[in-house]
């Protein structure tokens, strides 16, 4: 019986130290959402073209398949823009102090200082223009991946916090499903 006791008390000890870890990664998310700015405007880097045949048209409705931030997964959203571009993964330090950032995606051609027609290769550093996260503009970035593609701007809502978010850059092909209606 005393062991039986013992091996409950291990298992409730344990159980409780998973809770603490859990309320400490949803507490990280949500830390990373306030950094995170939505640019409502819709304003596009300069030289950015529409693409010619997306396969998402606007106005579709899909599914983000992304877990970029907390509560992008799984939401529907609504195609606003589709762009033919090169994406890129990056890792940088915030020009304001936070937190290093490691494989973000995506960031375009156009959002990088360095960049011209032709796509940067992976250990390339480039200065990032795109300012979709606090600290981001200026920083200096190291090119982790590099994909030719189309990227899309979808407005959607938060599965996680109900958060109506506008405009949101950038998803790829892979990284959307049709919405099965």
């Amino acid at each position: 019986m005393r062991i039986l006791m013992i091996l409950l008390l291990a298992v409730f000890m344990l159980s409780a130290c998973g809770n603490d870890e859990m309320q400490t990664q949803d507490s990280q998310g949500a830390e990373e959402m306030k950094h995170m700015q939505h640019d409502e405007s819709g304003k596009l880097p300069e030289g950015l073209e529409e693409a010619d045949d997306p396969k998402f048209q606007l106005g579709s409705k899909v599914i983000i398949q992304a877990d970029h931030m907390e509560g992008m997964q799984g939401a529907e959203a609504t195609i606003v823009g589709a762009f033919d571009t090169y994406a890129y993964e990056i890792t940088y330090t915030p020009t304001d102090g936070g937190k290093h950032v490691d494989h973000h995606r995506w960031v375009i051609q156009e959002e990088l200082k360095e960049a011209n027609e032709h796509p940067l290769e992976p250990g390339i550093e480039a200065t990032l223009e795109a300012d979709h996260m606090e600290g981001m503009k200026g920083a200096t970035a190291i090119v982790e991946k590099v994909e030719d593609t189309t990227v899309y701007m979808v407005d959607y809502t938060s599965t996680a916090t109900g958060e109506e978010v506008k405009n949101h850059k950038w998803l790829t092909e892979e990284e959307l499903s049709p919405l099965k209606e």
